[in-house]
């Protein structure tokens, strides 16, 4: 059938990431989108790199937390039931800092799922 219904903890999380990300379009039966949802403590990043897309818009949904995006044009933040997007071509950090007082828990998608679609950003 074309349904799912995924407990995101029960998902075992990627290896090698800078903090807990779990990769649910798979599970979830999904191609279209990536789907991941981030843990990250404090003094944790979600990505490998700064970075942006040609293609892919991205959605981070927090949960819990506030995660913070570093632009060219400065830091972005985002607590709790709060969305912040980001259009192709434009280059984001997202991290949770050192000095925060609590874990950073985060929904992100992204469409298309485009592979080599990710470029890193040297500010």
């Amino acid at each position: 059938m074309g349904y799912h219904v995924v407990d995101t903890d029960e998902v075992d999380p990627d290896p090698d990431r800078p903090c807990m990300r779990r990769s649910l379009s798979e599970v979830a039966g999904i191609s279209e989108m990536a789907i991941n949802r981030y843990t990250a403590e404090p003094g944790e990043e979600l990505p490998l790199a700064y970075h942006y897309h040609d293609e892919q818009e991205e959605a981070f949904y927090v949960l819990s937390g506030t995660l913070h995006v570093d632009t060219p044009e400065g830091t972005l933040k985002a607590g709790p039931d709060t969305l912040l997007t980001v259009e192709p071509d434009n280059p984001q950090f997202a991290y949770n800092p050192e000095d925060a007082a609590d874990t950073v828990d985060v929904v992100a998608i992204g469409a298309p799922a485009v592979d080599g679609d990710v470029h890193v950003y040297e500010p």
